[in-house]
């Protein structure tokens, strides 16, 4: 005997749905946030990354990349160094986002004495 499709899905993946239903009709930050809270306690968390990647994937690059820097909040500023600088810059760009490595990398770079950026440039054409 045939069954309709809804009667098929998992309880706990027809409230996640509902849930999307009402983000949607409401889309606004307090009901985004309430639905993430509800995905997290209703699916698991590789059910949640295909989510994921299944709504970056409907934006343009540009836009996907909005949203992942949102979420990630990137790095923030590099922090003071603490004990040696090249391990706190290595530390701080593995956190950055895109945006936060060009923006840092242009003004560090500009920061340079001409002679230092001359260097700096022949380092990068050798290690390219």
């Amino acid at each position: 005997m045939p069954h309709s499709f809804s009667k098929l899905i998992a309880r706990r993946h027809l409230g996640a749905t509902r849930v999307l239903g009402y983000a949607l009709t409401l889309s606004d930050e307090v009901a985004w946030e309430g639905a993430s809270a509800v995905w997290q306690a209703r699916l698991e968390p590789a059910e949640c990354a295909a989510f994921a990647w299944a709504a970056l994937r409907s934006l343009d690059y540009d836009g996907a990349l909005l949203v992942t820097e949102a979420v990630l909040d990137g790095a923030g500023a590099p922090m003071p160094p603490f004990l040696d600088q090249m391990d706190d810059a290595l530390w701080w760009a593995a956190y950055a986002g895109p945006s936060e490595l060009e923006a840092y990398a242009l003004s560090t770079f500009q920061a340079l004495s001409p002679s230092k950026r001359r260097e700096f440039a022949e380092y990068v054409q050798e290690a390219a």
